[in-house]
């Protein structure tokens, strides 16, 4: 079991290889749950993710052993660039295992931090299976989280936030396979007993909240989710005994409330998140926590690597669903003025046209007339429901969508 001591040495030792990131104030969110909420923000730590504090502790613990045949690991993203850039600033290799669905900006990001990429597997866990072969070859294999000096690695940030915040009553955790729980909790733990820590997993993929369900590490079946951080089917042992023995609960999230948190952080706070990062955020929305009035809350926001295409999508329809993005067309007589006049009567209720097409030739369409298609940028649904009426009001018949 992984100890206070053993995450102390990791601080020491890690020291000058990661960055210490900060734990950033949020007003709006404290005003809107009445609590004092922090983010810890490991989107701004090295690669990207908390992940480099633990491959970092694991590699340099291993002095000169490595310098052979360097290190292998197995990842969707996040664990694989922590690795790289802890081995390259130990001067060893690296070769990295991703499933087969990983991102295709996370495996250029790592080809780019100079691994070789293998790609293998339908799940993570046949990920690490091709990797922990692949150590049969002399390689030190690094457990994305089912380690112990992983763990203790992870565990720094622990110590970071009672430091910055000795007051703290409750930390937020993304739970993948557990090893970032397992060592945050750990440190907080012994520093602060009475602090309480809560992990969070996507709905899709709830393998640590199943695993407490049967007492034993248990494998769930691995849905998609935009959180692929936490995409882990089954938690490690050493992890599922951290979680077990003194991880307050788990909670989960859905898809939707995950698209809405980053959003939030990024329209709210200009940081930009990934799905995994932005999980802490979407339960303390969803009213699966309890929160106690004047609490100090510190969420850990464990990484920002999201994909720019995939960002767009989750914003766009983040959006969309708050009633903040209006879609609809109708059908124009095909004369000059006519679509100014649509125009006008959207103007007049402050709609921000995002998007305009103009079709002709549609075969339900009459030959004089046009169907234009409109997207527009609402303050939220009181907003939209007022354009449309406004609209409908002006004689024209709206086809939504």
């Amino acid at each position: 079991m992984v100890t206070l001591a053993d995450i102390r040495a990791a601080e020491g030792r890690i020291a000058g290889h990661i960055i210490r990131t900060p734990v950033v104030f949020s007003p709006t969110l404290s005003a809107m749950t009445g609590a004092q909420v922090w983010f810890k923000l490991e989107a701004l730590q090295k690669a990207g993710s908390f992940k480099v504090r633990g491959a970092s502790n694991k590699i340099l613990a291993a002095g000169d052993a490595i310098k052979g045949m360097g290190v292998v690991a197995a990842s969707a993203g996040n664990h694989a660039q922590g690795v790289v850039v802890a081995a390259h600033a130990a001067g060893v290799p690296a070769v990295i295992v991703m499933p087969e669905w990983a991102a295709i900006s996370k495996q250029e990001a790592t080809r780019g931090y100079g691994a070789q990429v293998i790609l293998h597997g339908r799940t993570l866990e046949e990920s690490i299976d091709r990797a922990e072969s692949l150590a049969a070859e002399g390689r030190l294999f690094i457990h994305p989280f089912d380690d112990g000096e992983v763990i203790a690695g992870q565990g720094t940030i622990g110590l970071e936030i009672l430091a910055d915040l000795p007051e703290t009553d409750l930390i937020v955790v993304p739970v993948g396979g557990g090893g970032l729980i397992a060592g945050i909790a750990t440190a907080a733990k012994a520093l602060r007993p009475e602090v309480s820590v809560v992990g969070v997993q996507a709905a899709a993929c709830p393998s640590a909240e199943e695993s407490l369900r049967q007492g034993r590490p248990a494998p769930v079946r691995a849905g998609r989710t935009i959180a692929d951080g936490i995409r882990v089917a089954e938690t490690g042992d050493l992890t599922f005994s951290a979680i077990r023995d003194i991880v307050d609960t788990i909670v989960v999230v859905t898809e939707e409330e995950i698209a809405d948190a980053m959003l939030l952080l990024l329209e709210r706070k200009h940081i930009v998140a990934e799905g995994a990062g932005a999980a802490p955020l979407a339960a303390l929305m969803n009213g699966s926590i309890e929160i106690t009035p004047g609490s100090t809350i510190v969420l850990v926001i464990s990484g920002g690597n999201v994909d720019s295409a995939m960002l767009f999508r989750i914003v766009r329809q983040s959006m969309a669903r708050q009633g903040r993005i209006l879609r609809f067309s109708v059908l124009l007589d095909d004369q000059p003025g006519t679509l100014a006049r649509l125009l006008s009567v959207i103007a007049e209720k402050r709609g921000n046209i995002l998007h305009i097409h103009h079709t002709l030739g549609e075969s339900s369409v009459p030959v004089q007339m046009a169907r234009v298609h409109l997207e527009l940028e609402t303050r939220g649904r009181d907003h939209g429901e007022a354009i449309k009426k406004a609209v409908a009001g002006a004689g024209y018949e709206m086809r939504m969508g």
